[in-house]
């Protein structure tokens, strides 16, 4: 029995328009591969590509020198946040700060003072700047969605409810400025600002 040959009788080897060789045995449904290399601009970039990451691998990861996204964006959203430059490493939590009861609400007016900054910052785009709610549920009303205590707030901060499109703070925000941000929402409750969003969740009430 004759061998099948797989390269298609009667087409020329070289291609008439370019005078490049066609790669043999290479044909599917009319078309065929040119043997030609590659441009040498093309096969520039790609050996200066590979040359860039190996070096950006070892600036960055080997030898750490300069910083990654990660700690960019870290040292960017420090920036909007002056009052806890001076945390310590220890949970960022500032040498005055040290006392603080995290399981009671902030009432004086310095520590509300921060957590009104940290919503400003990080929270009045999807709850507005009174707090009357756009994307993210109305904190003004007595409705809540998964509580309405200090512990509820936090552990919604803390961790997020991605179904809702809440993300979770904890790597962006301090136990520190969590607790004070918290404390300010409770501030929030009964002022009744313009325009509020309809209430959603439970109606809270405050344990006597």
């Amino acid at each position: 029995m004759e061998e099948n040959n797989l390269q298609p009788k009667n087409l020329p080897d070289i291609d008439p328009l370019t005078n490049d060789k066609f790669v043999p045995h290479h044909e599917f449904d009319g078309i065929r591969e040119l043997a030609n290399n590659p441009p040498w601009w093309l096969t520039f970039i790609f050996i200066f590509s590979l040359l860039f990451a190996y070096v950006y691998i070892a600036k960055y990861h080997f030898f750490g020198d300069g910083d990654l996204q990660k700690t960019e964006y870290e040292n960017e959203m420090a920036q909007y946040m002056p009052d806890e430059e001076d945390d310590s490493a220890e949970g960022g939590i500032a040498i005055a700060d040290v006392n603080i009861d995290f399981s009671q609400p902030l009432s004086d007016e310095e520590g509300l003072g921060k957590g009104a900054k940290v919503y400003a910052t990080n929270c009045a785009v999807c709850h507005l700047a009174e707090g009357q709610g756009l994307v993210g549920p109305n904190l003004t009303d007595e409705y809540w969605l998964h509580g309405g205590r200090l512990e509820d707030i936090v552990k919604v901060i803390n961790e997020g409810v991605i179904e809702k499109g809440m993300i979770s703070w904890t790597n962006q925000l301090s136990k520190v400025q969590i607790h004070q941000v918290s404390s300010y929402i409770l501030t929030l409750q009964g002022t009744n600002p313009p325009n509020p969003k309809a209430p959603e969740g439970e109606k809270y009430v405050p344990e006597s």
